[in-house]
């Protein structure tokens, strides 16, 4: 009998052994129960998966409705912008008119007042000149005369 005979003894009682404390139905058995842990990790990775592609469209709805509301804002923005420098010129362009009236009638007044001041300056001046040709002219019995005449114009005038 050589080694391969008693190699072959050994290994029969081996696997005796292993049948007599059922070791293949334990290897099977914890085959099986990680087959299941595999199986429930899979259904769990899965769900998971389905979760997150929720999240994510959510999350894409959100950016779009964020995006969607900023473009309103910015547009929102623009149009209050443009109403602000329309608003600010037409009150530019309002007060330009009202200082240019101002300006105006400040340099009708100022020309009413030279030719106020021409006027009463040549009235003067003839007042003067009438005084001086008339004192040339008119003695006190004249002057006296004229006096009584303008008396009894203002007289008949006011009355």
């Amino acid at each position: 009998m050589d080694a391969t005979f008693w190699a072959f003894i050994a290994l029969i009682i081996f696997l005796g052994i292993l049948a007599y404390f059922k070791v293949p139905g334990m290897i099977n058995g914890a085959l099986d129960g990680r087959a299941e842990r595999i199986r429930n990790e899979l259904d769990e990775a899965r769900k998971l998966r389905e979760d997150a592609q929720q999240l994510l469209a959510e999350y894409q709805r959100k950016r779009q409705e964020a995006e969607q509301e900023a473009q309103d804002i910015v547009s929102a923005a623009k149009h209050e912008a443009e109403l602000i420098v329309k608003e600010a010129k037409q009150k530019t362009e309002e007060y330009v008119a009202r200082r240019t009236a101002l300006a105006e009638q400040k340099i009708e007044q100022a020309e009413q007042d030279a030719v106020n001041e021409v006027r009463a300056s040549a009235v003067d001046l003839a007042v003067e000149a009438a005084r001086s040709v008339l004192a040339d002219k008119v003695d006190a019995k004249t002057s006296g005369d004229l006096f009584k005449a303008s008396l009894q114009d203002v007289k008949a005038k006011l009355n």
